[in-house]
């Protein structure tokens, strides 16, 4: 794929997600393992929850019709949480505790508060109603009821709702089993001493932990040789470990950008150049059959475009539903005088001035400095072919929510 067209954000993500593989379905784990995986099929409610009408506070089972001012009720029972209590005797209370199963006959709860107890029993001082402060069978989940979405993505709460179906184990998708080659014979691991020329690799590191938080496998991490062949050689390897390879660097137009070269003669490019800023030349195309997404080299654009272009892919390969990220819509406190033909993710952050919230830039927004990224909380959006005043109304996503 040649040429100097830019291809529009939105068009480069319908491509990609068009060309996403969902995983298969790697069988049932135990409930205990499943937090952040993907669920491989529909949970249904296979009884109640709860299963009987329980009481949501410690107090006094009654009937509605027994509670009259002056009326002493005796005590007739103990329920304690865990058992099957007996019916309610007319003209008597229960005492009773929060999540014990009402007895059948009566049709309201008493907190313990509103009553005065004596050795001949309560009388109730507070106003009663039926149904009060109990908790309704199949209130939380009733039978057959879909509780759970394929391709849910399992959470602290969803374990705890999963439980409460009685659950032990659950189906789910394999997990994403991703490549990332770093480009660039100049890259040194961190914790080595660099020579001229050298620099530490950035992006292994920022990538490592951008798919731990998607919940992906790395299943090989390496720099490739700034040559032909061992690019050629080691994408190929990759291929045949990895769901997806990403690569940093290497798609652009320089005499040593291989990535991009080796997918035009040995695999298929499908994208190249994106009207994205930083960012611009982002590839996508198959090696073996498996994809590949070529990041920019620069520290920055890969963050950004990991965050617009690759989580979106990555969430339809893992089975998730792809949707568009929460956003806000903020004052710009940061005026842009030259309006560029690429849609600019500028790092940014909220702030309080003049006690209004609006959304500040980074001062530096070149791709090589990361650091704006640690200062910023998000990312404001400048439309192709715009400038910004301070005080224009600006789309903002926040990293959290890019990452969600």
């Amino acid at each position: 794929m040649k040429g100097q067209h830019l291809t529009p954000v939105e068009d480069a993500l319908t491509h990609i997600l068009e060309r996403a593989t969902v995983v298969p379905a790697s069988g049932d784990v135990a409930l205990t393992d499943a937090l952040d995986r993907i669920l491989a099929a529909d949970q249904y409610v296979p009884a109640d929850v709860p299963p009987a009408d329980n009481s949501a506070v410690d107090g006094y089972a009654v009937r509605q019709e027994d509670v009259k001012p002056g009326t002493i009720l005796p005590i007739s029972a103990r329920i304690p949480a865990g058992t099957a209590p007996e019916p309610l005797l007319p003209g008597t209370a229960a005492r009773i505790f929060t999540g014990s199963e009402v007895p059948p006959g009566a049709d309201s709860v008493v907190m313990q508060e509103r009553v005065a107890s004596s050795d001949s029993g309560i009388e109730v001082q507070a106003e009663v109603s039926a149904g009060q402060n109990i908790r309704r069978r199949g209130q939380d989940l009733a039978k057959g009821d879909l509780a759970l979405a394929r391709g849910t993505r399992i959470r602290p709460q969803e374990m705890g709702l999963l439980a409460s179906m009685g659950f032990a184990r659950v189906p789910v998708l394999d997990r994403l089993k991703v490549a990332i080659l770093t480009t660039g014979d100049e890259l040194v691991d961190p914790g080595k001493p660099l020579a001229p020329g050298q620099i530490y690799n950035t992006n292994r590191y920022t990538l490592l932990g951008l798919l731990a938080r998607a919940g992906c496998d790395i299943v090989l991490c390496e720099t490739l040789e700034d040559t032909r062949e061992a690019t050629r050689a080691t994408l190929q390897r990759a291929a045949t470990a990895a769901d997806l390879v990403i690569t940093s660097g290497g798609v652009s137009v320089g005499e040593e950008d291989h990535v991009r070269a080796v997918l035009e003669d040995g695999g298929e490019l499908s994208l190249w150049r994106l009207a994205i800023k930083p960012g611009k030349p982002l590839a996508f195309g198959h090696i073996a059959g498996t994809p590949v997404l070529g990041l920019p080299g620069n520290p920055a654009a890969v963050l950004v475009t990991f965050l617009m272009i690759g989580m979106p892919f990555i969430r339809k390969c893992q089975g998730r539903p792809v949707t568009a990220p929460l956003s806000e819509t903020l004052p710009a406190a940061f005026p842009v005088a030259s309006p560029s033909v690429r849609r600019e993710f500028v790092r940014a952050r909220k702030e309080l001035i003049d006690g209004e919230t609006r959304v500040a830039a980074y001062p530096n927004q070149s791709s090589g400095v990361l650091s704006s990224a640690c200062w910023a909380d998000g990312l404001a959006i400048v439309p192709e072919n715009t400038t910004v005043q301070p005080g224009d109304l600006l789309t903002y996503y926040s990293f959290s929510e890019l990452l969600a």
